[in-house]
């Protein structure tokens, strides 16, 4: 076994999941409180699924508010005016409901309703002092994971920095999956989404500080996308396959939120800070360039991550085998009508020094497989542009 002999692996979430599962939410909240702050976006209260979940509340005799202004790449301002809708509705608890930007700002809400201060406050890794309110989060999309993971990811606009607020701390107590909620996700979303997932499973399977536990879980998720994301992309409706897509995205995020990321992470937000890209489209578009320039320090991983996504690998020199997994990669990004390049999605060549700057700030290089400095960043933006 290569990695660390000793290591740690916590899961803190309790995970209810399966189609229908949403109906256990008024057992679920028991204890909580009587008062709650919905945390959501506009697209799911166009799609009629907050309605669902605030009368499965008023069931359990949970009353409150909704804040509904989440944003994709959320901002600070939106985290500290969602935490005053949740002062002045004196809520005990907090249910996201949404995708990862809901989820993240329903996290650091329940941190400023324990401890006070600013988002800012609590930046980096280790800083929020003792639990939070319970949240309880309940995925609508399948690619974050944030549902059962250590970390928040937040815009912050004057420094165009997307910073992260990461403790065990934050994990939810609940995570409710349920995969009727996510049939409605409309076809770029399935796909943005779907490619974040297998990003988190193959850049936590390959990096330096992988473990055997993690490892099982993120091989398990890129199995189960290279089978189902394609189905699902191409039949939003197919629900077997938005079974199997939600769970490999929980199953992706259990596996990296303990061992970090990589470099795509580290550039994809810097994208979402400067251009608003949404974090999966960046994510996805960057997975095949940063794998392609990885290859030569995963010669023993790579040829895993293709037979997991059903690549035909046995017998290949290991070169030709690793680089089966960035083709399949490339092939299903493609299939899935993800764009090729970073100039497709607004990005301009000027940002790029800046960016690669910010990426540098990331945690997740240091543990990418490959060192990386400053100028690899810089050329990994080019080679995208």
């Amino acid at each position: 076994m290569t990695g660390p002999d000793i290591f740690t692996f916590e899961a803190p979430a309790r995970l209810t999941f399966g189609v229908g599962a949403l109906a256990r939410l008024p057992e679920l909240v028991a204890g909580m409180g009587t008062r709650v702050l919905i945390v959501s976006d506009p697209g799911i209260v166009k799609a009629g699924i907050l309605d669902r979940v605030a009368s499965l509340l008023k069931d359990a005799g949970v009353t409150g508010d909704a804040f509904t202004q989440v944003e994709p790449n959320p901002s600070v301002e939106t985290v500290h005016a969602a935490h005053d809708m949740f002062r002045r509705s004196r809520a005990a608890f907090v249910v996201a409901v949404g995708g990862g930007s809901a989820m993240d700002v329903g996290k650091v809400v329940a941190v400023l309703a324990a401890h006070g201060g600013t988002a800012l406050d609590y930046e980096g890794v280790g800083k929020v002092p003792g639990p939070g309110v319970p949240v309880v989060a309940i995925p609508t999309t399948a690619g974050t994971g944030s549902e059962v993971t250590i970390f928040s990811v937040i815009t912050d606009r004057q420094r165009k920095f997307k910073m992260t607020v990461g403790s065990p701390h934050i994990v939810p107590q609940v995570g409710l999956c349920d995969p009727e909620l996510t049939l409605s996700m409309p076809q770029p979303l399935t796909a943005a989404t779907g490619m974040d997932a297998l990003t988190h499973a193959i850049e936590c399977y390959v990096n330096t500080v992988h473990n055997p536990i993690a490892k099982a879980l993120a091989q398990e998720a890129m199995r189960l996308i290279g089978r189902s994301l394609r189905t699902a992309y191409a039949n939003g409706k197919d629900a077997g396959a938005r079974t199997t897509m939600l769970l490999a995205s929980t199953m992706a995020a259990l596996a990296f939120t303990r061992t970090r990321l990589g470099n795509v992470h580290a550039m994809s937000h810097p994208l979402g800070a400067h251009f608003d890209v949404p974090h999966g489209v960046a994510n996805a578009i960057l997975l095949p360039y940063v794998m392609a320039w990885n290859l030569i320090a995963c010669f023993d991983t790579y040829p895993q991550v293709a037979q997991a996504m059903g690549e035909r690998v046995a017998g290949l020199p290991s070169r030709e085998a690793a680089e089966a997994a960035v083709e399949a990669v490339r092939r299903l990004s493609h299939d899935v009508g993800i764009p090729e390049r970073l100039r497709d999605v607004g990005v301009t060549r000027e940002g790029i020094p800046r960016m690669a700057e910010d990426a540098m700030k990331s945690g997740n290089i240091l543990v990418n497989p490959r060192a990386t400095a400053y100028q690899d960043i810089v050329a990994l933006f080019e080679t995208a542009y």
